[in-house]
C-alpha cells in the first residue's frame, strides 16, 4: 500500500476516534461562552462534531487524492464508458436494495431483530439538525467508498481474486460500523459496492449508489417513521410466532 493510502486510512481511523477528545473540548468550551442549558449543549455539540469532523477528513482524503497517482491495479485499469457507467449506478442502487434485502431475510431467519441502532440514532440527530442529513447521506458514503473500496478493496485485489478481497474488505466495513450484529448486512452491502468499482473501474459509481442509497434510506425513514416501526413491529411479532411454532 502506498504511504498516501495510508494517510487516508489514518486520517479515516483519526476521524472516528476524534469523538472522545472533540466532543468534550466542543462541550466545555460552548457551556462557557453560550448561555445554553446542558442537555441542549449536548446536542449541539454531537452536531458540530459530526458536521466539522467528518467534513474535514472528506476535504483532506480529497487533498490527499489529488495529488496522488493510480496505484491500484483497478486503477490503472480502462474504465467503463461514462454512459456505461451511469447506467451501472443507476442499477447499482437497485443491487444495494437487493443484497439489503436478501441480507435483512437471513438475519431474520437467524433470529436478528429488524433495525439498525445507527441508522435510528442519525434519524434522531437528523430530527434535531437537519444539516446532519448532508453528511450521513453524501459525505459519509463518499469517504466510505474511497477508503473501504478504493483503498481497502483495491489494495486486496493487487494480491488476490474479487471474492476474498470483496470479503475481507466488507468485513472490516461491517466492523468499522460497530455493529457486530448486523455484519451479514454490512457485507452484503460491502460486496454489492465492490462489484459495482470492478465491473466498471470508476469509484463514483459505487459513490453514487452509496449516496442514493443512504438518502432514500434516511428521507423514508424520517418522512415514514411511525409507519415503518409499526411494520417493524408487526414483523417482530410474525418473527416470534414463527420461531415459536417451530421450537
Amino acid at each position: 500500500m502506498k504511504k498516501e493510502y495510508g494517510y487516508i486510512l489514518i486520517a479515516y481511523i483519526i476521524m472516528q476516534l476524534s469523538s472522545l477528545i472533540g466532543y468534550p473540548l466542543v462541550n466545555k468550551i460552548g457551556t462557557s461562552v453560550f448561555d445554553v442549558n446542558e442537555n441542549r449543549m449536548e446536542s449541539l455539540t454531537t452536531v458540530i462534531w459530526i458536521v466539522f469532523s467528518f467534513t474535514a477528513a472528506l476535504l483532506y482524503v480529497l487533498f490527499i487524492l489529488r495529488k496522488t497517482e493510480k496505484h491500484t491495479k483497478i486503477d490503472k485499469a480502462e474504465p467503463l464508458s461514462v454512459g456505461a457507467s451511469i447506467l451501472w449506478a443507476i442499477g447499482g442502487v437497485f443491487l444495494a436494495f437487493i443484497a439489503q434485502s436478501v441480507a435483512i431475510n437471513i438475519e431474520a431467519m437467524l433470529g436478528i431483530k429488524m433495525g439498525s441502532k445507527n441508522t435510528e440514532t442519525i434519524i434522531n440527530i437528523i430530527e434535531a439538525a437537519p444539516i446532519v442529513i448532508f453528511v450521513s447521506s453524501v459525505v459519509g458514503p463518499i469517504l466510505e467508498e474511497i477508503v473501504f473500496r478504493k483503498i481497502i478493496f483495491g489494495s486486496l485485489y493487487e494480491r488476490f481474486s474479487f471474492f476474498p478481497s470483496a470479503l475481507i474488505s466488507s468485513l472490516i466495513f461491517g466492523i468499522a460500523h460497530f455493529e457486530p450484529i448486523h455484519i451479514i448486512l454490512y457485507t452484503a452491502m460491502g460486496f454489492t459496492f465492490a462489484f459495482l468499482y470492478i465491473r466498471t473501474k470508476r469509484i463514483i459509481v459505487p459513490i453514487v449508489a452509496h449516496v442514493t442509497m443512504n438518502t432514500i434510506v434516511v428521507v423514508a425513514q424520517s418522512v415514514f417513521k411511525d409507519d415503518i416501526e409499526r411494520m417493524m413491529n408487526e414483523a417482530d411479532k410474525i418473527q416470534g410466532f414463527i420461531g415459536g411454532f417451530f421450537t
